[in-house]
């Protein structure tokens, strides 16, 4: 990278929370990567430090690959990183990796609380597979025991989107806000995020809440297919 950018070494916090158990994690990620690779790279801490070894593993293999980050920070930090970045424009992941907030029996998952589950949710739609690390803490009898449901809505639409949630059983909601900035989160595609809490999330949720016209997406990921690596 040409610029030496103190704003980019700045992007994560010197202390991660459950730092041993993601490390193991981004050792096992770090393995599966092959030369020639087009991974998909989702967001959040957990990813943040399986992308620090996938960079190590790059140097050590004399590796090529090309990574399609799911948020700006992971963008930055690719760049960062010298990790070569590309657009589903141009190429088709190989695989992808992620981290979740919840994780139920079915392989349900929550995510979202970066704001990127739109771009995370494209990724995992079209990766020929993909990986979910995450330790024994976001392990979940039932989802929506810990988090409440992310809802990135287009800004226009957020009374009526609201109006049908509660319809849907939304027992509680609210607008997500910013700690940098007065006012809301702006997701990353300059949406409004709801915070959305049921008492009992179906099977077809998802796709309940997907079909209210003015949703960009939710956090829920019900059914898709992507295996579970659990931090011992």
């Amino acid at each position: 990278m040409d610029w030496n950018s103190n704003v980019i070494k700045s992007l994560w916090p010197s202390t991660i929370n459950n730092r041993e158990s993601k490390e193991q994690l981004a050792a096992e990620i770090a393995d599966k990567v092959k030369n020639g690779d087009i991974i998909g790279v989702g967001s959040g801490s957990t990813s943040y430090v399986a992308l620090l070894a996938i960079a190590q593993k790059i140097k050590s293999d004399n590796l090529i690959i090309k990574a399609i980050p799911t948020s700006i920070e992971m963008a930055l930090t690719c760049k960062y990183l010298d990790i070569p970045i590309t657009t589903l424009n141009e190429h088709i992941p190989n695989w992808s990796f992620d981290g979740a907030d919840e994780v139920d029996k079915n392989k349900h998952l929550i995510k979202g609380r970066g704001g990127a589950m739109f771009k995370e949710k494209l990724i995992m739609s079209v990766s020929k597979s993909n990986y979910i690390i995450v330790d024994n803490s976001k392990l979940v009898e039932r989802l929506g025991h810990n988090f409440p449901v992310p809802v990135e809505v287009y800004p226009p639409a957020l009374m009526c989107v609201e109006s049908k949630l509660i319809k849907l059983g939304a027992a509680e909601i609210s607008l997500r806000p910013a700690q940098g900035k007065d006012g809301p989160v702006i997701s990353e595609n300059g949406n409004l995020i709801l915070d959305v809490r049921f008492e009992n999330i179906g099977e077809n949720m998802e796709k309940e809440i997907k079909s209210i016209t003015g949703v960009i997406e939710s956090g829920l990921f019900q059914n898709h297919e992507a295996d579970i690596i659990v931090a011992r």
